[in-house]
């Protein structure tokens, strides 16, 4: 008889493990879909903040591609708006998220695929008129022939009355908008004379 009852637990036992191990197979692989998953978005995020440096490696081309530019520029030139090539002679208001960077010409992209865009702001605060306008207030470096500059303040920015020798520059703020892959965006801002 105790043969008979234990062939009758051994039968209903078979079906308690074969039920026991596909709940932890089917267990085991959703800890596997999980681990795939986490490396996925870390390996996402990485290569996002890879492009994100790339872009913003970029934008020095479009700092220095500016500089070049206003370098090349007559004075009379500077003293006049062109929106078309993003040169504009005051400060204005400006916000580059709101920007239309559309208009703006874009300089060639680099080997990453980054499209580099810039604007020019001289800053002083009216428009179309030369720094030495009445009424004009600009932002200015002033330095005596000499190389001193004057009031004693070594090369630092200058206000107030100037010397006759003094040769005043104003400063120009440059705005970069590099556009790279995967909708990479990234803004940098200088401030150059």
């Amino acid at each position: 008889m105790n043969a008979k009852l234990e062939s009758s637990a051994v039968r209903r036992q078979q079906g308690v493990v074969l039920f026991v191990s596909l709940i932890i197979l089917v267990a085991m692989s959703l800890a596997g879909l999980a681990v795939m998953r986490t490396s996925g978005t870390g390996l996402l995020v990485t290569a996002n903040l890879a492009f994100k440096q790339s872009a913003t490696a970029s934008a020095d081309r479009g700092i220095e591609a500016a500089r070049a530019w206003m370098l090349g520029q007559s004075g009379a030139t500077l003293d006049a708006d062109n929106a078309a090539i993003g040169y504009y002679s005051s400060w204005g208001t400006f916000d580059p998220f709101t920007f239309t960077w559309s208009g703006v010409p874009v300089i060639a992209a680099d080997a990453s695929g980054n499209a580099v865009r810039f604007v020019v702001h001289r800053l002083c605060q009216t428009a179309n008129t030369t720094i030495n306008a009445t009424g004009q207030q600009c932002i200015v470096r002033t330095t005596s022939s000499s190389g001193a500059s004057s009031g004693g303040s070594a090369g630092g920015v200058g206000y107030g009355s100037f010397n006759l020798s003094s040769k005043i520059s104003p400063y120009y703020r440059i705005t970069v908008r590099a556009e790279g892959p995967k909708n990479t965006v990234s803004y940098v801002q200088s401030i150059v004379e």
